[in-house]
């Protein structure tokens, strides 16, 4: 998948595993993106989306650390936690906010099948053992399976995470984490307002 990263994604990943203002930032996070994805649904659908969304993004934060606890770098912990997104797109047939293909949730599902295994996590079951809260219904659209249109996806990128740096250089793998990351870079942490390149 091809992915953004700049240090605010750092300072995330740091403030994401500190004891209260992890709360802080978790909130925030999961605010920009349901915004962002919100933005990608049909306008005659997002509104009845958006509880859904929001209550799904929580859960995929503690996927997220315990990714990061199992070792993934940044980037592959949170490309993990957007393929289980995309999981759940897919099967409320939601494929206009898909970021990747529906031919390649295969693969994806592929690359960390030892990880999503150890959580009962699958396609069919995208939060697995993080479901920690009720997960708000929401209406599908399946007939958008029969001939699926990605708008906002980009394909060809199923072989690894691909990072793209605040110059638009992309990184195979990710970038390196710098040192001495300032948490209070964090969204959230200090109020700013965030923008899409941080989900």
């Amino acid at each position: 998948m091809k992915i953004r990263q700049n240090i605010r994604h750092f300072a995330a990943k740091k403030a994401l595993t500190m004891p209260v203002v992890g709360d802080i930032a978790t909130d925030k996070l999961v605010g920009l993106h349901v915004r962002v994805f919100g933005e990608k649904a049909d306008p005659d659908h997002r509104e009845e989306r958006e509880p859904h969304m929001e209550a799904f993004f929580d859960c995929t934060f503690d996927t997220y650390v315990a990714a990061l606890e199992s070792g993934f770098s940044e980037a592959k912990a949170r490309e993990i936690t957007h393929i289980q997104a995309n999981f759940d797109f897919y099967n409320h047939g939601w494929t206009e906010m898909m970021e990747f293909p529906a031919d390649e949730l295969e693969a994806h599902y592929e690359r960390y099948e030892e990880f999503f295994q150890r959580y009962d996590i699958d396609i069919a079951n995208p939060l697995g053992d993080f479901r920690t809260q009720d997960i708000p219904e929401a209406p599908s659209t399946p007939e958008k399976l029969d001939d699926p249109e990605h708008p906002h996806a980009v394909g060809g990128f199923a072989d690894d995470v691909y990072v793209e740096d605040e110059s638009g250089e992309l990184h195979v793998g990710g970038q390196e984490e710098p040192e001495d990351v300032d948490v209070s870079a964090a969204p959230g942490v200090n109020d700013t307002d965030v923008d899409e390149s941080e989900a």
